[in-house]
């Protein structure tokens, strides 16, 4: 990439759901982007819009190996890790090595380039909590041993070398929690509640519930959560910054009502089916966005109703014959 003053800004995990959007929204502000990904779960497709963008570059690499990025860097953005249950179910070790050597790596870099870093963490630190909605300030409860445990302490463990790097280098990093994010560039098989549903809607087929579909989420769509990571990249130092951040929506609501919900905008007539909860499923899920509020000034603004139909439109593209 061109070695010049401009904004420029890496991230790993470029080619995946929330990575590709994030690079659109910075070559809309005016930043090169540099774009890593193995391509392990992310897909050039998601990015082949940008692949002539004179500030876009993508390269292919495994960010657990070591990073050599030439020129200056203004922020390291690490978004690389599979994110699905399906992903990191069928990749455990994969998810516990980006979670760790890779968050050294991009942190190494950062530090190198003396750039801000933001780490893309998630809502899945806090495992089946005791107390809802979640505050940042709440340490969870997480089953290290049990089958989502590697996705769990991946991110625990990332946000603890995160904060090590902080205090110990003053390295300027930001945390940010993920909650339930959906919209377009999905994934039709990924194994999220919402990609489920919209595909099983379309294709005629039972909607699968795990338990009775009592379980508690929240759901972000994708625009409102890039513009809450952009703005926590983007805000003055401060020790408030430094702590993690909860991005997502704070409207709960039941799985079988989001079922239901797909099943009433698709006008599909399929049934619900019930299948057996799986080990360590979180029954309640719901961000306490308080310091996004205080310190951003963010909140969301797309409702579900709005963001479920933009999502339904693009499965609807993507899976005609």
């Amino acid at each position: 990439m061109k070695n010049d003053k401009k904004k420029r800004a890496v991230v790993t995990g470029g080619a995946g759901f929330l990575g590709s959007h994030l690079s659109d929204n910075l070559l809309e502000r005016g930043y090169e982007v540099l774009c890593l990904d193995n391509l392990l779960t992310g897909n050039t497709d998601n990015i082949a819009h940008l692949l002539g963008h004179p500030r876009f570059n993508f390269a292919k690499h495994d960010v657990t190996q070591y990073m050599f990025v030439e020129g200056p860097v203004e922020v390291v953005f690490h978004f690389a890790s599979p994110a699905s249950p399906v992903d990191y179910l069928e990749l455990p070790i994969q998810t516990l090595k980006v979670g760790s050597l890779g968050t050294h790596k991009a942190l190494g870099l950062a530090k190198e380039k003396k750039a801000r870093f933001v780490l893309a963490s998630t809502s899945e630190v806090y495992g089946d909590p005791l107390v809802n909605p979640q505050p940042e300030t709440y340490w969870g409860n997480v089953n290290p041993i049990g089958p989502r445990g590697v996705y769990d302490e991946a991110k625990r463990f990332a946000e603890a070398m995160t904060m090590a790097y902080r205090r110990y280098h003053g390295v300027d990093t930001r945390i940010v929690r993920i909650f339930n994010t959906y919209g377009p560039r999905m994934r039709p098989r990924d194994g999220r509640v919402v990609s489920n549903f919209i595909v099983q809607a379309l294709q005629g087929k039972p909607l699968t519930v795990y338990g009775d579909g009592s379980q508690t989420r929240s759901f972000c769509y994708v625009s409102d959560l890039i513009r809450g990571i952009v703005a926590l990249s983007q805000a003055p130092p401060g020790d408030d910054i430094g702590l993690p951040v909860n991005i997502g929506n704070p409207e709960e609501r039941t799985v079988r009502d989001l079922a239901k919900k797909v099943l009433a905008l698709t006008k599909s007539s399929s049934a619900i089916v019930e299948r057996e909860l799986p080990v360590d499923d979180p029954q309640l899920r719901c961000p306490d966005i308080r310091r996004a509020q205080t310190v951003l000034g963010w909140k969301p603004e797309v409702d579900i109703d709005r963001g479920l139909e933009m999502t339904i439109q693009y499965f609807k593209k993507i899976l005609a014959p």
